[in-house]
């Protein structure tokens, strides 16, 4: 017993009044393994509870991002405390450099900040469709300071936190992850309006990414300068390749004004020309 004392009281580094012993290395390995175990388990049950339907992913996300954060800083300061640093101590003697430190990552800090209310308010979380600045992307990660978007065009947008705290986001997948959408379309003067909504509300039905229910309505929207103004509503799940089902009925929407003669005018414009006063000669 004795040498196993002496074992883990043998010095590896001594400075100044601080002293390294094998001890102090025994219990930062203590401290990461059970850092580590507790977020595993976390996270374990957390995934039992998505399982069970108590909980959607997006939540789940969000509270197991939190909890790392706080399990980490809470390992951070028992592993200084455990190598032999009074944690006080050094916040104290190290204020000064605290506050530069601050003044010099206030840009960094609110983006922290905003990480931290994104996650506990889930206003963003991932899996969302989100639109800012004119950009469209999947929401990948939230994380402390930066949330991970992947765009349409498969490209990674990096966003800083405060710029969802900030401006004006809007998040297509709150209501229920179904959203409605329209596709315009001008039929020439004299169509048949009947045919021109049975063959829209016909095109919208056969597409497997429109939903039955809500169902899709089509509305006559105006009598334009070159046409009768159609709009077809519809509500679809599909809402990050979104321009893809547009563009297949839009596809859709010209093959059957073909097949029921149904024309789509370009712009015309009559011109008059007024007889120009005869010349005296």
């Amino acid at each position: 017993m004795e040498k196993v004392k002496a074992f883990f009281e043998l010095e590896l580094l001594s400075i100044g009044d601080w002293e390294l012993r094998i001890i102090n290395i025994f219990w930062v390995l203590i401290i990461l393994f059970v850092w580590f175990l507790v977020r595993w388990l976390f996270k374990k049950y957390l995934q039992r509870l998505e399982r069970a339907g108590k909980l959607d992913s997006g939540k789940s996300y969000a509270i197991n991002s939190v909890a790392s954060y706080i399990i980490a800083v809470i390992a951070l300061i028992s592993v200084i405390d455990s190598l032999g640093f009074e944690v006080t101590v050094l916040l104290a003697s190290s204020s000064a450099l605290l506050v530069g430190l601050a003044l010099g990552l206030q840009d960094l800090f609110k983006d922290m900040v905003a990480g931290f209310i994104i996650l506990f308010e889930r206003t963003v979380t991932a899996g969302d469709i989100v639109e800012i600045a004119g950009n469209v992307g999947e929401v990948k990660e939230v994380g402390i300071r930066t949330t991970m978007l992947l765009t349409r065009e498969d490209i990674v947008l990096i966003v800083p936190n405060s710029k969802l705290t900030a401006d004006n986001v809007v998040n297509w997948s709150q209501n229920n992850r179904v959203t409605r959408f329209k596709v315009q379309v001008g039929v020439a003067y004299g169509s048949d309006t009947e045919l021109v909504k049975k063959v829209l509300l016909e095109v919208a039905q056969e597409n497997k990414e429109v939903l039955k229910s809500p169902s899709p309505i089509v509305f006559f929207e105006d009598f334009g300068n070159s046409s009768l103004d159609f709009a077809l509503f519809f509500f679809s799940r599909n809402l990050f390749r979104i321009e893809r089902t547009k563009s297949d009925l839009r596809f859709a929407i010209d093959k059957k004004f073909r097949e029921h003669g149904i024309s789509i005018p370009f712009p015309q414009r009559d011109l008059w020309i007024r007889n120009a006063p005869p010349k005296n000669d």
